[in-house]
This record gives C-alpha cells, structure tokens and sequence, in this order.
C-alpha cells in the first residue's frame, strides 16, 4: 500500500448545504487495482462469494462472467489484470476480508489528482493525453496486467487508466439531467452528466465518473469495473 498525504478535495457538485471543500486526512491506498488472482483467493475462502453462489442480491447475473468457473479465472481473465465484473457488495466484502476497506470518493479524488512527477496533475499533459485516449477507447476484452500502469506522483498504478473502480460511498454521488431511457445496463451507466452547479466544468473525466457512480447500484457489475483498498492510519501517523 501506499501512503497518501493528507489533502483537500474540492467536490465537482455541491449545494449550497454542501462544504466547498472536503479535507481528507491522510490515509493508505492499494497501489494497484485488486486483481484476478487476489480475488481468485478470497473467493477460494469465501464459497458465498464464488459465481455459482453468490446471491443476486449482492451480485447481478454478469458477477465474474468472465471467468470460467468458480475458481478458474481463464484466458479472459489473467491473473495480474484487474478483476472486474465485481459488486460493490463484493469488492467490500473482499476489503473487509483483506483487513482493509474501501476508499471514500474524496479519497479516491485525491490520489488520482496527482499527476506522473508532481502532486497536483491538473496541468499534466502527459497525464490528461494518456487518461482522454483511454476513455476514447472501447472496453478491452481482455484487460490488460495491473504493472503495465505507470506510477502517479504518489507511486499509485492504473487510477487512470485500467479500469472504473467503487468507492465506498458511491451512492451519494448527485448528477443532474443524465437520461437512462435505454435498457443496456453499460450503456445507462455512461450516460453524460449535466454541468449544473459543477465547479470545474472542463473536467471531463471527473463528470464522467461522477456520471458512472451516481448510476450505479450495489449489485451491479460491468465488463471494466474494479476496485481497490484503502486504510485509515492511526491519528499519531496522519
């Protein structure tokens, strides 16, 4: 894990009940997504949490499809890429099991502010044209090994990049004027956001995930959807 300095996180809506700003204490964050076969593992000590088992109200009928079985995670699914196909309810239940937790949407923000050499990535053009590029592109079949993400400032791989990835308050996300006419599940959870009250309207990215987390639900699960953990440190240590 990797420590994150303490910090401040400016949310991309907010109302006028809402704080301007969210200071976040510091706090340890996986250095990379959890992946096939570290899920391979818990799922090996956890049967209720294997395909088969899983009840559907904490896993839809896509949970780990792509895997070829219970516990064999297959060609579609190498054991250094990311593991997706995952619920919220899972992804916790894995943190929780690992001795860890998910990371809170101010968290998350936070380490994925940095760019590749500096802590503040907002002018990063390395960054911006390596994060734009990958959201233009369609979902890989096959995701790529969670090492071939290069390191932010902070030494975190694939915040951008790799896959989405749960936060642990997903479901507080407020997006305005999206439609979810369409019955695809993908397709409904990219729609575009509305810029109403957002405070930086020309972070796309942001409103993109602001977009996917407030579509969600905590059984959900899609072709590029992760996760990761995260852990408080004690006050003496922040």
């Amino acid at each position: 894990m990797v420590r994150i300095p303490a910090g401040v996180y400016v949310p991309l809506f907010r109302t006028t009940k809402d704080p301007a700003q969210v200071n976040v204490a510091a706090f340890l964050l996986d250095a990379q997504p959890v992946t096939n076969a570290e899920f391979l593992a818990f799922v090996t000590a956890n049967p209720k949490w294997r395909r088969s088992q899983v009840s559907p109200l904490f896993a839809d009928s896509s949970y780990l499809e792509n895997w070829a079985g219970d516990l064999q995670p297959g060609d579609r699914a190498p054991l250094h890429a990311p593991v997706v196909r995952v619920s919220w309810f899972a992804a916790r239940a894995y943190a929780r099991w690992a001795g860890k937790r998910l990371p809170m949407t101010a968290e998350w923000e936070l380490a994925a502010g940095a760019g590749y050499t500096r802590p503040d990535g907002k002018n990063d053009e390395a960054l911006n044209r390596d994060l734009y590029a990958w959201l233009a592109r369609p979902v890989p079949a096959v995701q790529a090994d969670v090492a071939t993400a290069k390191p932010n400032f902070h030494g975190v791989r694939g915040l951008h990049g790799l896959v989405w990835e749960w936060v642990d308050d997903f479901n507080t996300a407020m997006v305005t004027g999206e439609s979810r006419a369409d019955s695809g599940l993908d397709r409904d959870l990219f729609c575009g956001a509305g810029s109403v009250g957002a405070k930086d309207t020309s972070d796309y990215a942001a409103f993109m995930r602001m977009a996917l987390r407030s579509s969600l639900k905590g059984n959900n699960t899609t072709s590029s959807l992760g996760f990761r953990c995260a852990q408080s440190l004690p006050p003496e240590h922040e």
